[in-house]
């Protein structure tokens, strides 16, 4: 008999994948923890019973989650993530040879060893002298640090439930302009506009009480039920249109989704969702 794994979202909806074993299974004092063996996905990450990541599918999350805002911004050295324990995040952006240096703010060690251990074919930059790795509360980090400010800011959390709650409140973003050069770029996830609308509604919104410029943007990521996907650019100087040519063409050989196409692609929104942004 087939074994199947269900992610269950408010009691409505149910989606499954056969899997072969569970290859480990922990809980930090912040969440529960699952690496699981699937036929579909290959090695899948699951946090308090929510798909995160797989090795099969992972690209389509993190090259589209970094590449736009780092594609775009006029100046790349320094990029800041909160979150992005699977360190999928990190290697997308070290791709890029200008970037000096990356600091990544991660509250939860276990998740990030966790990953080292089981997900190494996901975050393969660990060892890169350009990142400065830390697990402290990313919500004080960018609130109260003294640290110099980044060309990007990533904000790679989990759904807003448990400890990823707080990534989507508005303090929390102020803290995450605070951090950024008048150049810069945030780039975040902001669910799905299907099953998280009031929260991809209210992200929206947040965010441009803040910044002059807030623009979604969509694709799919298979793993996650719902059929598209969403991420948020936020500026106050930089359009998410006028792509740095250079770093696309550089970057897109070796890359699984992202091209020049698919980035202006992305920022197209459907009628329903401009509908659901003007209220």
């Amino acid at each position: 008999m087939a074994l199947y794994y269900h992610e269950v979202f408010e009691q409505s909806v149910r989606f499954g994948i056969k899997i072969r074993k569970t290859i480990f299974e922990g809980e930090s004092e912040y969440q529960r923890l699952e690496i699981l063996d699937s036929d579909r996905f290959g090695r899948m990450l699951v946090l308090d019973g929510l798909f995160m990541t797989s090795e099969k599918d992972e690209f389509f999350y993190h090259e589209m989650l970094i590449q736009p805002a780092l594609c775009t911004v006029p100046k790349l050295e320094r990029v800041l993530v909160i979150g992005g324990g699977d360190g999928g995040s990190v290697r997308e952006i070290l791709r890029h040879p200008s970037v000096e240096k990356v600091v990544m703010v991660e509250i939860d060690e276990f998740v990030v060893n966790s990953c080292k251990k089981y997900l190494p074919m996901i975050g393969t930059a660990w060892d890169d002298p350009r990142l400065d790795l830390r697990f402290d509360d990313g919500i004080a980090y960018v609130k109260e640090s003294e640290d110099e400010p980044f060309d990007v800011v990533i904000v790679d959390g989990t759904d807003p439930v448990g400890p990823g709650v707080v990534l989507f409140d508005l303090e929390f973003f102020r803290g995450c302009k605070r951090m950024l050069r008048p150049h810069g770029v945030l780039a975040m996830q902001s669910e799905s506009p299907i099953y998280f609308e009031k929260t991809f509604v209210e992200t929206q919104h947040k965010l441009a009480e803040i910044f002059e410029t807030v623009r979604p943007y969509f694709g799919p990521v298979p793993i996650y039920s719902g059929g598209i996907w969403s991420w948020t650019f936020a500026s106050d100087q930089v359009d998410p249109l006028e792509l740095n040519e250079a770093r696309v063409a550089a970057i897109t050989p070796d890359s699984k989704v992202y091209n020049g196409e698919v980035h202006r692609a992305a920022f197209a929104q459907p009628n329903y969702i401009r509908k659901l942004i003007a209220g």
